[in-house]
């Protein structure tokens, strides 16, 4: 057997020698030297009968030499007849040409690394196992594109595709969707199962995800409790394409009405799901993103579990609460809050006190209501910073208050947000302010919504009753209109009841208001807490929360909010009770 990449008719020795013995010598050396590389070597005959295979050949192929040598290597392997091995074979013998190449062969589950030289005699081929190689390079691939946890692609495979989808839309003009979806509550099933049980949830949602979709779609985990699905070759009529893409979001929300079996517990989780369209003109990969991003936000906000579509609105939408939170960002650093204060009277007429409203001084809008800015200052926790300056502010007035014999007895009630308060250090800041400003601990009332109280009650009643001890009291505001509990109501040191303006305003007509406020100031005196009713504006409404034993009222029957310098007008000609 002779070197393929030799000339056939090479001679070793000569002279006295007879040819037949040198060549035996030298097919004898070939041979020797074949077996003794690292790589497989076959060689075929022109009529593709093996000729030749070393004992690495006879390894990676599992056959013995003796039972296949002489026979056609298509009969022996007839699983690789027209395919990628076939194609190369026939290609450099009719070409008279070297080829290389990569390929699997399934039958044997062996990776290869194939270099192949024609020559007179037939084909020389090397051979390497490279399966160890693939294997280590798959390993990278995965961890570089597939999410660890669900073994979805992750977040970079994704950007890939959806790249990959906008320029095929871009050719054939198609259209897709991309399906952004989000666990609703996701947060409490970690903090009250676990982070462990937590991560079986995304692990059981994976499988439910890939359950609800078609085979030529993508279902990756985005991060944390995200996924998204990217749907491809939807119709070229965008109708078309919208009703199937909502078709799949809505087999998704199928698949999640059944529990999951978590650890063998049932656990209920529900999606948010919002969908955009794409197609030839879509834009960036970031920008399709965003928009299904804020499309699931628009269900969040419809109520959860829900489907959302994009529209152009919410790009508005989300532009315009930038610019407000940068806006109220410069507000806070330019000291351009202001406070009103509401009067607040007993139903004999005498003045109690007064609530501090925040008002916000816009250099360019001019005085701007609270309802227009404290929602964006809650979503985007500004309202901690905020709530203190009202907190002080409010305080400061308190302490002027206090220095003067005529307002000495008037109490100032300050609203509370939720994130304020549930700050750990909230009633260090209280006591701290009391003691910057030197306000009357005694004259301050803080008013709590109902939301606020749903979240750790035991840490609420602590907070409260520290500051309590000082004689900070506390004002229930809005009863009524949140998650009213009396099961928490009477363990929590109030000291009033506040009636919501939407019940008073309904007195005297055909609704439950008036019934409901009798309810509340029944209530307020089985509880030994006082009721002031707020957004008094009639003598009729004032008639009847007077008959039905409030102690106290605000509205604009005795005064709107007034300024500082509005105020000291109005405590002037007033008696303080």
């Amino acid at each position: 057997m002779q070197d393929p990449r030799h000339s056939a008719s090479g001679q070793e020795g000569g002279g006295d020698g007879a040819p037949e013995q040198g060549a035996a010598r030298l097919a004898a050396r070939l041979t020797a030297t074949l077996e003794s590389i690292t790589d497989a070597f076959l060689m075929l005959d022109r009529d593709w009968n093996l000729s030749y295979m070393n004992s690495e050949a006879e390894r990676l192929l599992q056959c013995q030499r003796a039972k296949v040598l002489g026979r056609n290597i298509w009969q022996v392997f007839p699983e690789a007849v027209g395919g990628p091995y076939y194609r190369a074979y026939h290609k450099a013998i009719e070409n008279n040409c070297s080829v290389s190449f990569e390929e699997y062969y399934a039958p044997l589950d062996l990776w290869t690394e194939i270099r192949a030289y024609p020559s007179d005699e037939g084909l020389a081929i090397y051979f390497l196992d490279i399966s160890a190689r693939k294997a280590t390079e798959a390993q990278i691939r995965q961890l570089a594109f597939y999410d660890r946890l669900t073994g979805l692609p992750n977040r970079q495979l994704l950007l890939n595709r959806i790249e990959h989808a906008l320029v095929l839309c871009g050719r054939i003009g198609h259209n897709g969707a991309v399906l952004f979806i989000d666990l609703d509550n996701f947060k409490a099933i970690n903090d009250t199962r676990g982070h462990d049980k937590g991560d079986i949830l995304l692990q059981l949602v994976a499988a439910r995800l890939l359950s609800a979709v078609r085979a030529s779609d993508t279902v990756a985990r985005f991060g944390g409790d995200e996924f998204v699905i990217l749907l491809e070759d939807l119709e070229p009529e965008i109708a078309l394409a919208t009703a199937g893409a909502q078709e799949i979001a809505r087999k998704v929300l199928q698949v999640f009405s059944q529990p999951f079996d978590i650890a063998g517990i049932e656990q209920y989780s529900t999606p948010s799901i919002g969908i955009t369209m794409f197609d030839r003109a879509a834009g960036t990969v970031d920008e399709v993103l965003q928009r299904a991003d804020l499309a699931m936000y628009g269900a969040k906000a419809a109520g959860r579990n829900a489907i959302s579509f994009f529209d152009p609105g919410m790009l508005q939408r989300v532009a315009a609460s930038v610019a407000l939170e940068a806006d109220l960002r410069r507000a806070l650093t330019l000291d351009e809050f202001v406070l009103h204060y509401q009067p607040q009277v007993g139903v004999d007429g005498r003045l109690a006190g007064a609530e501090a409203l925040v008002r916000w001084n816009h250099p360019q809008r001019g005085l701007v209501a609270p309802g227009e800015f404290i929602p964006a200052a809650e979503d985007t926790g500004l309202i901690v910073p905020l709530g203190q300056w009202v907190l002080r502010a409010a305080c400061l007035q308190l302490a002027q208050w206090g220095a003067d014999a005529a307002t000495a007895s008037l109490r100032m009630a300050v609203n509370v947000s939720a994130h304020q308060f549930h700050r750990p250090d909230f009633v260090e800041q209280v006591l701290a302010v009391l003691a910057e400003t030197g306000a009357p601990a005694g004259h301050l009332k803080l008013e709590l919504t109902e939301s606020l109280l749903l979240k750790d009650v035991a840490g609420t009643i602590e907070k409260m009753c520290l500051l309590r001890e000082v004689g900070v009291g506390f004002s229930l505001d809005d009863f009524g209109t949140g998650y009213s509990s009396l099961s928490y109501l009477h363990r929590l040191p109030f000291d009033q009841l506040k009636i919501d303006r939407s019940f008073i305003q309904e007195i005297g007509s055909d609704s439950h208001g008036a019934a409901i406020v009798r309810i509340i100031v029944a209530l307020g005196q089985a509880l030994n807490m006082a009721v002031l009713a707020e957004g008094v504006e009639t003598a009729q409404q004032f008639d009847f929360i007077v008959a039905e034993g409030c102690h106290a009222y605000q509205g604009y029957l005795y005064s709107r909010p007034l300024t500082v310098g509005q105020l000291a007008a109005f405590l002037a000609d007033r008696p303080a009770g």
